[in-house]
């Protein structure tokens, strides 16, 4: 083992960041927030909730115990639902002090329009080593090992190379960035286009309309995230429409699996209600669309997408608000 890190999470995507660090030849602590559901966890080898079928390695600390999680190391990865951070970190009291950190949430907090870095600096100190992982990668392939790419972004080039060099093993490729605000607006946005895509799915609509979604989709995220200091041409890589694609199109998209049953008929609050599992992308577009309004951002696929989600506009009548929408140039 080549030192210590610590996985402040214990969902699906958590178990696949402690997964892909143990296969690099880290030692790895996972810390959990349910004290019951982390002892099963510790004791059965199997996150069943979240990750069933994948057996955690016995060198894999999984625990509640902050004391024995934080004890030895050298740099955390923060994976918790956007909506919790805040609370889950402050949890933490000043333990985390000066040791780097790396965002693997994806969303903005509602209550602040908040990216999870940005909720990180008022928590941990505006001085905080912060850094950003993410890029294509569903939980359930990245835990088994299956080829993934990833984004390492930071302000401090360094910090980016600390977790590509921690992350990276045979199975997982790990490209540095320094535009740490879009590579992070790419994970939060593609999750809102996810959504309309498998609203798409539900409705019926074919290729054609969700290939022309997706595309617009894009332009969309990018034009949200020049607004917010965000370079252009990350919406163009990994982190943008890498991670859009895969949310789109896979199976395992809670996002675009919620969309869809949105599409079928279904009510967002019963779907929310029998699983555990979050998606991120709800919420998410819940903060773009109140941001975009107060910026002056046009986001008409944003605004579609909520309008369905929150004031139940029938998703036939978003598609025809979206195509009766004045023509214009492309560019």
């Amino acid at each position: 083992m080549s030192g210590k890190s610590l996985v402040i999470g214990s969902g699906g995507w958590g178990m696949a960041i402690a997964m892909s660090l143990f296969r690099a030849g880290r030692e790895v602590h996972v810390w959990g927030r349910d004290p019951e559901y982390t002892k099963e966890v510790a004791a059965t080898r199997e996150n069943r909730k979240y990750l069933p079928g994948i057996e955690i390695p016995a060198d894999v600390l999984w625990t509640h115990d902050m004391s024995a999680a934080l004890d030895g190391v050298e740099d955390v990865y923060s994976v918790v639902p956007t909506q919790f951070l805040r609370s889950t970190i402050e949890s933490f009291g000043g333990r985390l002090a000066g040791l780097p950190v790396f965002s693997a949430s994806k969303g903005l907090e509602l209550a602040t329009l908040k990216r999870p870095t940005e909720i990180l600096a008022d928590v941990l100190g505006s001085a905080a080593p912060l850094g950003v992982v993410t890029g294509p990668s569903h939980a359930e392939e990245t835990a088994r090992g299956l080829a993934t790419s990833l984004v390492a972004a930071s302000h401090d080039p360094a910090l980016a190379e600390m977790a590509q060099a921690h992350l990276s093993s045979d199975g997982l490729r790990v490209y540095t960035a320094t535009d740490l605000i879009g590579a992070e607006l790419g994970g939060a946005l593609k999750n809102i286009i996810a959504l309309g895509a498998g609203i798409a799915d539900g409705v019926g609509l074919g290729d054609n309309a969700k290939a022309a979604l997706v595309s617009r989709g894009l332009v969309e995220m990018a034009r949200f995230g020049v607004h917010q200091g965000a370079d252009k041409e990350t919406f163009f890589g990994l982190s943008g429409s890498g991670d859009l694609m895969v949310t789109c199109y896979s199976q395992h998209s809670r996002n675009r699996s919620l969309g869809e049953a949105i599409g079928k008929g279904e009510k967002l609050n019963d779907i929310l209600a029998r699983t555990e599992k979050v998606s991120e992308g709800v919420w998410t577009c819940k903060a773009v669309f109140t941001a975009a309004d107060d910026l002056g951002v046009d986001m008409p696929i944003t605004r579609q997408v909520y309008e369905i989600l929150f004031e139940e506009v029938d998703p036939r009548v978003a598609v025809k608000n979206l195509m009766q929408r004045p023509t214009k140039a492309e560019r």
